[in-house]
């Protein structure tokens, strides 16, 4: 606990006149703890050679003084920062944040601690921000979901060692300083196309990534499902994005059209929320009049109002896994690179069922369809 004399965190408050002290020295502690220097830097650096006594007078004058190591000098002195610097493509997006997580749960494990810079989705804001990681002097490197090229990676691959996570670049990119954390995009779109099929759905809409690095992998795997499906000519893409906003002006587009699909497969969840969103503005009933699926798995969809069915990712462990890979290189020297893809799992909750009925001209019948549905109240999950 503070004494009455005592600032934030546990520092003495300024001098005589209220006049704040210099930031105090390991020359400062030495003195106050009658050692010397050498001896107060054993301690710090936790050198088993101090006995136990000398080890509670340093660290008791260090608390007193408010004494802070500095750690850019350690790092000079040990030609190492233990660092390891973390570029996310969109922070907003709580799949990068849940990876993020990850990194930092399996950084500390190993005494690493983590920089983490917001791409904000645009490649300069990128570039520029690697370059503030480079310049910090990390020891490594993580690029969760990022729009650098192929030219981009191999630069920064020369100077540290860097993982990808999260995107299927690295399968075009021959480089033996890059590894790779990503989930089988394709098959998981497949997997959402057989679900939707088993259930008797045909026209399945597909909105995809825009320029996402993920964007390309998950639009294959769904044509390559409606193909085997059999469904091939009613295979239908639309550019669309990678979050709620995205959704809006397609959701409306598809509205107005008379051959509505009956079931949605979005790019990924942030951007099954906007679908959501709009088709509840329209009245239109989920999965009564259309089916709806994600991709990511993070914890929105989960929520019990949105109860949406998507493809899970281990965002967690593909985390943890990036931080392995760079611990494998950094501890143990390995110069190969490495390629981890992890399968992808349906999971199926609310928001798919079967496909409305179809109701000839001039016939009785409750069955609805997307186009031209107008349920009254929430979207029903």
């Amino acid at each position: 606990m503070n004494g009455p004399a005592d600032g934030p965190l546990g520092r003495p408050a300024g001098g005589a006149a209220g006049q704040p002290r210099g930031r105090p020295t390991m020359e400062d502690v030495a003195e106050r703890a009658d050692v010397s220097r050498a001896l107060v830097s054993l301690v710090i650096n936790g050198s088993p050679k101090v006995s136990e006594q000398k080890r509670r007078r340093v660290l008791e004058a260090a608390r007193a003084l408010g004494y802070r190591p500095n750690l850019m000098a350690r790092s000079l002195a040990q030609q190492r920062t233990r660092i390891i610097g973390v570029l996310v493509n969109d922070l907003r997006n709580p799949f990068f944040a849940e990876v993020v997580e990850g990194v930092e749960t399996a950084a500390e494990s190993d005494e690493f601690g983590i920089v983490v810079l917001n791409g904000r989705r645009d490649r300069g804001r990128e570039l520029a921000a690697v370059e503030t990681l480079v310049q910090l002097q990390v020891e490594g490197l993580a690029l969760v979901g990022t729009q650098l090229d192929r030219d981009d990676l191999a630069e920064v691959a020369d100077i540290v060692p860097t993982v990808m996570v999260a995107s299927d670049l690295v399968g075009s990119l021959d480089h033996p300083g890059v590894d790779a954390i990503v989930t089988d995009g394709r098959r998981g779109a497949e997997l959402v196309v057989e679900h939707l099929v088993s259930l008797g759905h045909e026209r399945i809409l597909h909105i995809d990534g825009a320029g996402n690095a993920s964007a390309a992998e998950r639009r294959q795997g769904y044509l390559r499902g409606m193909e085997a499906a059999g469904l091939g000519g009613l295979a239908d893409v639309r550019t669309g994005g990678d979050d709620e906003a995205a959704a809006f002006a397609v959701i409306d587009e598809v509205l107005a059209e008379p051959a509505a699909p009956t079931a949605i497969f979005a790019f990924n969840d942030l951007l099954a929320a906007g679908v959501l969103d709009r088709l509840d503005d329209a009245g239109v009933s989920v999965p009564a009049d259309v089916s709806l699926v994600g991709f990511d798995n993070t914890f929105i969809a989960a929520l019990h109002h949105l109860a949406l069915t998507t493809v899970n990712q281990p965002r967690l462990t593909m985390g943890e896994m990036a931080v392995a890979a760079l611990l494998e290189r950094l501890n143990h020297g390995r110069d190969e690179p490495v390629r981890h893809t992890l399968e992808p799992e349906l999971v199926v909750r609310g928001t798919t069922g079967p496909p409305p009925p179809v109701v000839t001209p001039g016939a009785a019948g409750p069955g609805r369809s997307l186009a031209g549905a107008r349920s009254p109240g929430r979207v029903r999950i």
